[in-house]
């Protein structure tokens, strides 16, 4: 009988090396993904840019950018077997710990008006929607609402 063991998954920063896993969840994830040159260019910016791995698997990553007291949370996506399982929440927590770490007073982000499942899971966390944009993100057929949602540190 062989033993089996697993690491424990982990967050952590990401580097170069991690794009090609990142892109192909991303594209695995959304319907019009962010390119490989949009997370080489959030690395080149220093952007707070976050992996949760396994077993040197990429399964969900995040990017977050803070300036000016504010954290913006650009993107951040579980892969779909590993969606319900608490992943975003704790990738999310990650984040805002970074934020309040950096000084940041209110972190803001944007969702799909149709993307009922982060909106519950930013409103459980204590985000609550401030704004809503028209027509801000790219959909089949046409295009989609924002919420725009904030969290005071």
């Amino acid at each position: 009988m062989s033993a089996q063991f697993q690491e424990m998954p982990q967050i952590r920063r990401m580097v170069p090396a991690d794009l090609d896993m990142v892109v192909a969840l991303e594209r695995e994830v959304f319907l019009f993904p962010w390119t490989r040159g949009n997370f080489s260019d959030s690395l080149q910016s220093g952007y707070h840019s976050l992996v949760l791995e396994q077993d040197g698997d990429v399964f969900g990553y995040g990017v977050m950018t803070i300036g000016a007291q504010e954290a913006h949370l650009l993107t951040l996506s579980i892969a779909a077997g590993a969606q319900g399982k608490g992943w975003g929440e704790r990738l999310l927590r990650h984040f805002i710990h970074i934020a309040r770490e950096q000084r940041a007073l209110t972190m803001f982000l944007d969702v799909r008006e149709s993307n009922h499942i982060a909106a519950r899971l930013y409103k459980r966390i204590g985000f609550t929607q401030i704004a809503k944009r028209k027509d801000y993100y790219p959909a089949m057929g046409g295009r989609e609402d924002s919420l725009v949602m904030e969290l005071v540190l």
